[in-house]
């Protein structure tokens, strides 16, 4: 296959690391060609042979290396226009996230009029973790409330560079809505579409960020589902806490394959998700690898027709329609 991936930061480089481990497991054939608008960052991708070849431009790559399909990992304001480039190539487009829905409507529209596959990225939807509680809240049956802090130290988050100098300090793509961004999909995945929502904002650090710091909501789900979510980019630990109740159901999750739980028969009982999973050791621990891999499996097996997307652009939309309503209040 030959695969084009569009950004060679940090998640690029890990894409592209992480497909060449795929595809040589399985003993078939990988060519990625990588694309990058800054020099330094082509010639790492290359020395470290993640790429086989780099180019300045996405023609350029197109033209020369003839991909068959592209992986889109630069910062969120930046897709709509790469992904609209990349379907007009007629290439099948794997994005990360978003964040914004700029170009959404247009882009779901020239992929359909095209018949080009449209992959969104949601990687805490293939957390094994995440996967459990929302088929032990199935089970269940019952509505269920759930109180969920995820909190991240925002210069910790890229150690390599100023946090003012990534997406993350731009205001409309921030680090509270990325942390919504990547954990509002499991929960509506979860819990069902939300029918209610009340924000509370506010900003307790001294980062000189253009949006609060810290963001409390309460969501009340259609099926009566409820919960609160709470995020910040100021816990010098990173956190993610997560606890699950209803009459007869108690689940804990500590944001690690190694801390979930369930209470029965008077105790808390390890869950065990994961038979191995692989942690990189420049993130938190609970960032694993797994994850990524069984995402990108998701899109190769998508790309050959043998199964659906977990995520989409439709189904963003209404993740989308809540960050912007934290925003609003």
């Amino acid at each position: 296959m030959k695969l084009l991936i569009v950004g060679l930061g940090s998640m690029g480089k890990r894409r592209a690391r992480l497909s060449r481990g795929m595809f040589a497991s399985r003993g078939q054939d990988l060519t990625i060609a990588g694309v990058d608008s800054a020099p330094a960052r082509r010639e790492e991708a290359l020395s470290l042979k993640l790429v086989d070849t780099a180019y300045a431009s996405i023609q350029e790559a197109v033209d020369s290396a003839a991909p068959e399909a592209a992986l889109v990992c630069t910062s969120p304001l930046s897709h709509a226009a790469i992904i609209s480039e990349l379907l007009d190539a007629g290439l099948p487009v794997f994005t990360e996230l978003n964040l914004v829905r700029d170009g959404y409507e247009e882009n779901m529209a020239k992929a359909r009029e095209k018949g080009l596959l449209l992959f969104l990225s949601s990687t805490m939807l293939y957390r094994r973790e995440t996967q459990y509680i929302k088929s032990q809240v199935a089970e269940f049956g019952r509505p269920v409330h759930y109180i969920y802090h995820i909190g991240q130290y925002l210069p910790d988050w890229h150690p390599w560079e100023n946090y003012k100098n990534f997406f993350v300090g731009n205001a409309r793509t921030g680090g509270v809505r990325e942390i919504f961004g990547i954990d509002l999909p499991w929960l509506l995945d979860a819990f069902g579409p939300v029918a209610h929502l009340t924000v509370q904002t506010d900003t307790i650090s001294q980062l000189g960020l253009p949006y609060p710091d810290c963001a409390t909501l309460l969501l009340r789900h259609e099926n009566g589902n409820q919960g609160v979510l709470a995020a910040d980019v100021v816990s010098p630990k990173a956190v993610r806490s997560f606890e699950c109740f209803g009459d007869g159901l108690h689940l804990f999750w500590e944001g690690n394959p190694k801390a979930l739980y369930r209470f029965a028969d008077g105790e808390k009982q390890p869950v065990n998700t994961y038979e191995s999973f692989t942690h990189d050791a420049r993130y938190s621990d609970n960032i694993v690898e797994n994850a990524y891999v069984d995402e990108l499996d998701n899109f190769f097996a998508a790309l050959a027709g043998q199964q659906q997307p977990r995520w989409s652009f439709e189904k963003d939309l209404a993740a989308i329609d809540l960050m912007d309503a934290v925003e609003r209040a």
